[in-house]
């Protein structure tokens, strides 16, 4: 669908606003569409839902395929770290997917949450990711909040879109980074020509992340993390931007000679804070490396 915004009642409006009116959809929908790539502004995609409009911008709404799943809950053993009337923290293993998709029916994080906490789950992302408010992928391990209410997912949601949150990661390159730290600053978006994928363009989403080496280990490098903003894929397209691709991540990168047995990314989402949605109370927490990240160090020590 494509709106033009030909008169003067239509100008300076926030656009997820705009959108909510003319589509008929709630702000949280819109937004989720804008976050996930659906919506352009004179050819190039949008970056805020609060972006506001202007005489003769072109808005255009690709159409987005719902999927419609049967969701059942199963009873898979979470590692819990906090749990209360309002959130989760999991700690999630490498290897499980967060919800359901058409790839992924079984086994899922989402299972696992239907299952312990069974209707007790916020419903502001769907019946597919009951509760999800932010998400790390399959081979990706580490800490995730799950927002069991509503109010919580908006609070929470809202301290992300502020990047009034923390979240780092702990993670594995190729090659020896050259600066101990430093800050990759570029825009992320689909690419072109794989539309799986996401990489460095133009007139992407504004995407920021901080690195800092921990240890160098002649052809690989022991990084930390932080994210500025929470792109899909955000932290392996920038370190392939550098020219260091994560170790075992065969979407950005290849199999490594020495570990041709790891893959998927080596990165571990070790550290979580945020203010608690009820109380305001700053919450911190951390995971410890899970065992394969901690069995490819050794590794690398005598490689």
């Amino acid at each position: 669908m494509i709106i033009i915004v030909d008169s003067d009642d239509k100008t300076n409006i926030r656009i997820d606003i705009l959108l909510s009116q003319k589509l008929d959809l709630s702000r949280t929908y819109v937004s989720r569409l804008i976050d996930e790539g659906y919506v352009f502004v004179n050819d190039s995609e949008l970056d805020k839902p609060s972006y506001k409009t202007k005489l003769n911008d072109k808005i255009e709404v690709l159409d987005r395929e719902e999927e419609v799943l049967n969701v059942k809950p199963e009873n898979i053993p979470l590692d819990i770290m906090y749990e209360d009337d309002d959130i989760l923290i999991i700690n999630k293993e490498r290897g499980m997917v967060v919800h359901p998709s058409n790839g992924h029916l079984n086994s899922t994080l989402v299972n696992a949450l239907m299952y312990h906490c069974k209707d007790k789950l916020s419903s502001i992302n769907g019946v597919i990711r009951p509760g999800i408010v932010h998400r790390i992928d399959k081979d990706t391990s580490g800490l995730l909040c799950v927002c069991k209410n509503d109010f919580s997912h908006n609070a929470i949601s809202n301290q992300f879109f502020l990047h009034t949150n923390i979240r780092k990661y702990k993670a594995i390159v190729k090659g020896n980074i050259s600066d101990d730290e430093g800050v990759v600053d570029k825009p992320i978006g689909r690419d072109k020509k794989n539309r799986m994928r996401m990489s460095i363009v133009e007139n992407g989403k504004s995407a920021k992340t901080y690195y800092k080496v921990l240890k160098r280990y002649n052809n690989f490098t022991y990084i930390e993390c932080e994210l500025f903003t929470g792109r899909t894929h955000q932290i392996r397209v920038h370190m392939k931007y550098l020219g260091h691709p994560l170790l075992g991540d065969l979407v950005y990168g290849n199999k490594s000679d020495k570990f041709d047995d790891v893959l998927g990314q080596v990165l571990h989402a070790y550290y979580l804070e945020f203010n608690h949605p009820r109380t305001n109370e700053r919450m911190k927490f951390t995971s410890d490396l899970p065992e394969y990240f901690k069995n490819i160090i050794k590794r690398l020590v005598y490689e």
